[in-house]
């Protein structure tokens, strides 16, 4: 089935039609046709398969302009929040539509301005929750609930706050969740608050044979000399390199830019504004390889990434399948390369067992010893971390 073929409005089409969509993708042409008839939905598929078009073209053309907030997207992170309020203003650009983006990072006054006038709110769970508490949010006119990225909104702590939001929405709305797996909180979310949901399945993971997967055994020292010497064997277009803290995502990132690399960091510890000025350099493809946390990374839909490297080994299959999915994606081809030093090998295991993964040795490869104990001070240079003292416990992982 075409978009033409489907009940969308001219409008609407027209836009479709700007945006260079040919034709629907899987999960469009399951799930569109009953979301435009009103009947929740829940549906399984992969970050990048389209399924913003799925939630965000059904609100769209059942929006009344001025009659208060009428739909509410939640996300579990400001970059994803952001990709969508950008599909949603690509896709009403003939309709008058007000969206507002709501999370946290920025000044929450320019968000209660717009609040007050806006029909469309996507935005993350805490700070939604904020503006409910402040009363600066009205949900009496609420329509339509979209959950994206549901999974990782329960894998970041936000399940208790999602519970709380809707609770207080009206009970009489149409419900569209979005998950790339559904762990039992989230299929208590689907029984207690929707109403006889279709249920949609569509790709999930990288098609094989579009995606190589290779391991090298490595020294923890020599990771960052083996990462350069695959980037320059490789000659990544664009790449993501997955670290598991900030602390080693900084000196990942700074050691590719003092090498030559145009590389950049992006995670937690950064501004709102910075994460965002790095994320819009890399879609633009400067630079060409962004080193990243798991949490920073989740929900970002980046087209056109050709190699993932796992620098850190990730602790569950799911967080495995959900970094090489960011590759191969809409039937090109993609890499994903895992660096192992002798304390990965425990969680790889689980991960080897499921995936055709081939052992590679890197030919021509000179080792460096590159610490990753090192921390950046806040004026440049680095310094190693001081040791805890009695009583202060354990040091804290930083994500």
């Amino acid at each position: 089935m075409s978009f033409e073929e489907m009940k969308i409005d001219k409008e609407i089409l027209e836009a479709i039609r700007d945006m260079k969509f040919s034709e629907p993708t899987e999960i469009q042409q399951k799930a569109l046709p009953p979301a435009l008839l009103g009947k929740d939905i829940i549906a399984m598929s992969m970050t990048g398969s389209g399924k913003t078009v799925v939630f965000a073209i059904p609100i769209i053309q059942y929006m009344q302009h001025g009659k208060g907030v009428q739909a509410l997207v939640l996300a579990p992170t400001r970059e994803l929040a952001n990709q969508i309020s950008t599909e949603f203003r690509k896709l009403s650009k003939y309709r008058k539509i007000r969206v507002c983006e709501v999370f946290g990072g920025v000044s929450i006054e320019p968000q209660i301005r717009d609040l007050r006038t806006a029909e469309i709110v996507i935005g993350t769970p805490g700070r939604i929750l904020d503006h409910m508490r402040r009363g600066t949010i009205n949900f009496a006119g609420l329509k339509m609930l979209v959950l994206d990225e549901a999974d990782r909104m329960l894998d970041m702590g936000f399940i208790d706050d999602i519970k709380d939001i809707i609770h207080a929405l009206p009970k009489r709305r149409q419900t569209m969740l979005f998950s790339a797996t559904m762990p039992d909180e989230i299929m208590y979310i689907a029984k207690r608050y929707m109403n006889e949901p279709v249920k949609i399945m569509a790709q999930r993971h990288v098609e094989k044979h579009k995606l190589k997967q290779v391991y090298y055994d490595v020294k923890s020292e020599y990771k960052v000399s083996l990462m350069l010497h695959l980037i320059e064997k490789e000659k990544p277009s664009l790449a993501i390199i997955f670290c598991s803290t900030r602390t080693t995502t900084d000196i990942v990132a700074n050691h590719l830019e003092q090498n030559g690399v145009e590389a950049k960091a992006i995670h937690g510890g950064l501004t709102q504004s910075r994460r965002t000025n790095v994320l819009e350099g890399f879609h633009r493809g400067r630079p060409h390889i962004l080193v990243a946390t798991d949490v920073a990374a989740r929900g970002l839909d980046i087209k056109n990434v050709s190699h993932v490297f796992n620098f850190d080994i990730p602790k569950t299959v799911d967080e495995y399948t959900h970094r090489i999915g960011r590759t191969a994606r809409i039937g090109k081809e993609g890499k994903a390369i895992s660096l192992l030093a002798s304390h990965d090998h425990e969680p790889f295991r689980k991960i080897f067992g499921r995936f055709e993964i081939e052992k590679l040795t890197p030919e021509g490869f000179t080792p460096k010893f590159i610490p990753l104990r090192a921390q950046r001070q806040e004026r440049g240079g680095f310094r190693r971390p001081q040791r805890s003292g009695y009583g202060r416990g354990p040091p804290r992982r930083r994500y």
